[in-house]
């Protein structure tokens, strides 16, 4: 009777061990995914401001070079020539900018919280 008595008392422990081990999986999941959301959130906005700030400055540059050009079709045509020749410094470069960016995402879902450190360090 006693050995039947541990094995149901050890059945349900291991039971209650391991949903809450898959909660707390889950918990971190959510938990992550939320930081990488907000995170991808913040970014959008920002790069959303910054190109209307940078459309604004390209039709102001476009109209300044046409001044200095007395032609339209060259002052924006400079300002054109200008981000094509970005575009192709950015082509020429996209590796290290997707390396950083592959290396973000890892450090989101991969950085130890303090629960996790906490969890190692009683082991």
């Amino acid at each position: 009777m006693e050995t039947e008595d541990f094995f149901r008392d050890s059945r349900r422990e291991l039971e209650e061990y391991v949903r809450d081990r898959l909660l707390l999986a889950k918990m971190q999941v959510a938990d992550k995914s939320s930081r990488l959301v907000a995170m991808l959130f913040t970014v959008g906005l920002l790069a959303m401001f910054g190109l209307f700030i940078l459309l604004f400055l390209s039709i102001m540059a476009g109209y300044y070079f046409a001044d200095l050009t007395g032609s339209l079709y060259a002052g924006f045509g400079i300002v054109a020539a200008a981000y094509i020749l970005l575009v192709i410094i950015l082509l020429v470069t996209r590796r290290r900018y997707e390396q950083r960016i592959t290396d973000m995402v890892i450090k989101v879902f991969f950085d130890k919280t303090a629960d996790e450190t906490d969890e190692n360090n009683r082991n």
